[in-house]
């Protein structure tokens, strides 16, 4: 075991000196190589380049998210040919359940939601089940670049304004935290369906946001 864990390091640190000097388009190749089954140390990367290269940090956004939802492919054709015995066997069947139920009700955000957020979040294991319970390829490639393009963008907005410090200090807070931060996040994002919902609900009965006929209503 220590032997292969050698040589994917290895492997790992070649292809990152072998990219990163290729500027933009290395990025596009590195976020692919960390979109598929082979993890790459992608945020450090993407914080190196946008602070040596701050004019074309929108570029690097862009490329990053597509790379994440071209080497997310490969995941989806796994997951797709038999993607569910291997999540039946790395998840316990409570956890299973509710990650199926999370896709039945609303697919795209249950892909796009853990796309957004960094390390140590299990999104590889997200993306077979979005194959195994076979989620529109156009829809799955769009949530991820969705996802991944936001959080891109955030932490180089991050970097640009407070310096490359600040995105190694929310990710080392992040995993130290990971479960406070994510069942707050959690949180809201239950929150924004549930007033989504309710708007909805108001528009179909011809109420405004104070619950009173709205004036638009016949």
């Amino acid at each position: 075991m220590s032997k292969l864990k050698h040589f994917f390091h290895a492997y790992s640190e070649w292809i990152k000196h072998a990219l990163v000097p290729l500027g933009p388009w290395g990025m596009l190749a590195l976020a692919a190589v960390d979109g598929s089954f082979l993890g790459m140390p992608l945020d450090p990367i993407f914080v190196y380049y946008v602070y040596t290269d701050r004019s074309r940090f929108l570029l690097y956004v862009l490329l990053g998210a597509a790379g994440s939802a071209m080497g997310s492919i490969v995941l989806y054709i796994v997951g797709y040919t038999g993607g569910e015995v291997l999540l039946r066997k790395r998840l316990s069947p409570q956890r299973f359940e509710k990650i199926h139920a999370s896709f039945d009700r609303h697919e795209f955000w249950a892909l796009m939601f853990p796309a957004m957020l960094p390390p140590p979040t299990p999104f590889k294991i997200v993306v077979l089940a979005a194959a195994a319970f076979e989620m529109n390829f156009g829809h799955f490639l769009l949530a991820i670049f969705a996802g991944r393009f936001l959080r891109f963008l955030i932490e180089a907005l991050l970097t640009l304004y407070f310096g490359p410090g600040i995105v190694t200090l929310t990710g080392n807070l992040f995993a130290h935290h990971f479960l406070w931060i994510l069942a707050g996040f959690g949180a809201l994002v239950v929150g924004w369906l549930i007033w989504r919902r309710m708007k909805r609900g108001r528009a179909s009965l011809g109420l405004d946001g104070r619950g009173r006929p709205s004036p638009h209503s016949n």
